[in-house]
């Protein structure tokens, strides 16, 4: 089941209902909003129908007990693919980017007919990973596309790619998810935690269940009442902010340090809300610093110490005009 995107999946199942569905299709939105899974589903769906018997219902779940759903559950059928990052030459963990051989390998499967059904599906997880021969190579797969064959392209920026290849294909949005709906998505992620601790984690998810998972794996939510206190009561004696950056720089950190800087702007802002005056104009400017700080320093490869002794700062100034 897609939670919360009810009107992607829409839209797509109104489309492939159709028989002549665009080949190409855009999937944008933050990161841990169900883009991936719809990407799954919509292959798995496509594919069982075509290769039959046609799964019950008009939306895009399949019965796990539908031979193609066996198929893709051991990752063995030979009409789809799933690109993604691979491993690093050092094995020491995933590469930077997906690479243009993966993508040139694809050339293999068009070349011959399809094994199931007619129908091919190569998903794509995350488009923004591409390195740019690669992106090159995938847009001339898209100007002269496999007849029925569709491709799902996954992307957190869609600004980011190549315009042609965004020209090529049909943009599906996905919007940030309810706090009701990333509770409903933490049910089956999280099924041991309580529904306070499900409420508090989608609290602080910023919409993106995602991002509700990663901070309940990194135990963050202490850090996120530690972000409060400073935003409340300040830091005289800076100790809070030293413990934090403290917390967060450790080399085996570096995980943590990142789920942290996306979680902070939206608990900033959450705070903003219910400021006035000087409050609230030094809250929304700590909410730039954050965002800002968020979009940037994974990038920069800063110093993650530094970075958040900083950027607690303007948390802690907030608490002199309350």
């Amino acid at each position: 089941m897609i939670i919360g995107q009810d009107e992607a999946v829409g839209r797509f199942v109104a489309a492939w209902s159709s028989r002549t569905p665009h080949h190409a299709w855009l999937l944008a939105g933050p990161k841990g909003v169900g883009k991936a899974r719809f990407a799954e589903a919509a292959a798995l769906r496509v594919l069982a129908e075509a290769a039959g018997p046609v799964p019950e219902g008009a939306g895009l779940e399949v019965s796990p007990e539908h031979r193609i759903a066996h198929l893709f559950e051991a990752g063995s059928h030979p009409d789809y693919r799933r690109l993604e990052r691979g491993m690093n030459k050092a094995g020491t963990g995933l590469a930077r980017n997906i690479s243009v051989a993966q993508v040139r390998e694809l050339s293999h499967l068009f070349a011959v007919t399809p094994s199931l059904s007619d129908w091919r599906v190569i998903v794509i997880d995350s488009a923004d990973d591409l390195e740019v021969s690669a992106a090159n190579a995938l847009l001339k797969m898209l100007e002269e596309p496999p007849v029925k064959t569709l491709f799902f392209l996954v992307t957190h920026a869609p600004g980011r790619l190549l315009p042609t290849i965004r020209s090529r294909c049909r943009r599906l949005d996905f919007a940030p998810l309810s706090e009701g709906d990333v509770a409903r998505v933490l049910e089956t992620a999280l099924p041991k935690a309580d529904g306070q601790e499900r409420a508090r984690l989608a609290s602080l998810s910023g919409g993106s269940a995602g991002r509700a998972v990663a901070i309940a794996e990194h135990d963050l939510t202490p850090l996120a009442e530690t972000a409060r206190l400073l935003m409340r009561d300040g830091d005289p004696t800076n100790g809070k902010r030293a413990a934090l950056a403290k917390s967060l720089s450790l080399k085996a950190a570096a995980d943590r340090y990142a789920i942290f800087l996306s979680m902070l702007p939206g608990l900033v802002a959450q705070e903003a809300r219910g400021a006035e005056g000087a409050r609230r104009a030094a809250l929304l400017a700590a909410y730039a610093e954050a965002r800002r700080t968020a979009q940037l320093a994974p990038r920069l490869s800063s110093d993650p110490a530094s970075t958040i002794y900083v950027l607690t700062g303007h948390l802690a100034a907030a608490a002199r005009h309350g």
